[in-house]
């Protein structure tokens, strides 16, 4: 198998690690009374894993899938941020006004063996 092959496959099992992890933090925010609005929503300037709200809040959710809690925040970089932030903003452009609606930014931790970790605003946007 060439290093190509190699490289591929592991960006496939990467893809599909981040599919799990996603339905499982969907599912987990469902339990909690978020209904899940949109997955993977992709703008021209970023893209966020989940769009959740639940009452007034609406939370635009990274999810993050590592070995480790530390490691999976430390995953969550100010890059990062700024792609969740600007699609963000683009998600909000196409809404109807909604004067009441609080928007946050939100994480969900995966980790083996571990029930997943919700931290509610994780980040300020600027």
């Amino acid at each position: 198998m060439t290093s190509e092959a190699k490289e591929t496959g592991k960006r496939r099992a990467a893809f599909r690690r981040g599919l799990s992890a996603e339905a499982v933090a969907a599912m987990f925010l469902r339990l909690k009374g978020y209904r899940i609005l949109a997955r993977r929503f992709r703008s021209g300037r970023g893209e966020i894993d989940l769009i959740a709200r639940r009452g007034d809040v609406v939370a635009f959710v990274e999810v993050k899938a590592r070995k480790t809690e530390a490691a999976a925040i430390e995953a969550v970089d100010a890059r990062t941020r700024a792609r969740i932030e600007a699609a963000a903003n683009a998600w909000i452009a196409r809404q109807p006004a909604n004067p009441e609606a609080t928007y946050r930014f939100d994480v969900v931790l995966i980790v083996p063996g571990r029930l997943p970790v919700h931290l509610a605003s994780a980040f300020e946007g600027a």
